[in-house]
């Protein structure tokens, strides 16, 4: 049976800098160091926010060679209106080829991947797009009883929800319900025109703080 659950967040940022001082506004912590992803010319910075979730800080390396394709989270065509913002969410599956195939709208190619130590399965849209603008889920399959939420301090956040506004949120709900979403994401409808974007509630040491929005 295909299960799925929330696995992590991700700001895309111009720049770690940038994405770092997005999150100290918002949530008032800081971030540990993170590593680079070779085949993406990308680098982060990890939030832990439960057991199996975080938050990933991701922007464009500067010392990487360019990737022979676009770059993920559309990272290679920002938004100068927002240039730091919760872009994504990534759902961790039990069977991530077939999830991929039983979803009713693209999620992407699936992709291996490695930062460090880590290795991962991943969907990718090959433009290097967010499916359905990012409020519904990339796709990821780590190896059985590895997680890197593991190795990260507590850092006194949790994610409580993740919400997701789109003005096709059936499209959303019907991409959850084929991949056997098991987990608190709750999709609300937009009027027609209106800019999709994601919502996340932390609770940090010094209470609820949001993450995203329309501005970001």
């Amino acid at each position: 049976m295909l299960r799925s659950y929330i696995d992590h967040i991700a700001v895309t940022a111009p720049s770690l800098e940038a994405g770092e001082a997005y999150i100290r506004r918002t949530l008032g912590t800081s971030l540990e160091t993170g590593s680079a992803h070779p085949r993406m010319g990308t680098h982060n910075r990890l939030l832990k926010l439960g057991e199996m979730r975080y938050l990933e800080v991701i922007a464009i390396d500067p010392a990487a060679p360019p990737p022979d394709r676009p770059r993920w989270f559309r990272l290679d065509a920002p938004d100068p209106a927002r240039p730091a913002r919760l872009a994504a969410w990534i759902a961790r599956t039990n069977d991530i080829a077939a999830a991929a195939k039983a979803s009713p709208f693209p999620l992407g190619g699936i992709e291996p991947m490695r930062r460090g130590s880590l290795n991962w399965l991943i969907t990718l849209p090959a433009d290097g797009g967010l499916p359905l603008q990012g409020v519904a889920p990339a796709l990821i399959q780590w190896p059985e009883g590895i997680h890197p939420a593991a190795a990260l301090p507590d850092s006194g956040c949790a994610l409580v929800r993740l919400e997701g506004f789109h003005p096709e949120a059936g499209k959303v709900r019907r991409v959850l319900d084929a991949i056997g979403f098991e987990d608190d994401f709750r999709v609300f409808e937009l009027e027609p025109g209106r800019p999709p974007y994601l919502v996340a509630h932390i609770r940090t040491p010094a209470g609820m703080r949001q993450l995203g929005g329309p501005d970001g």
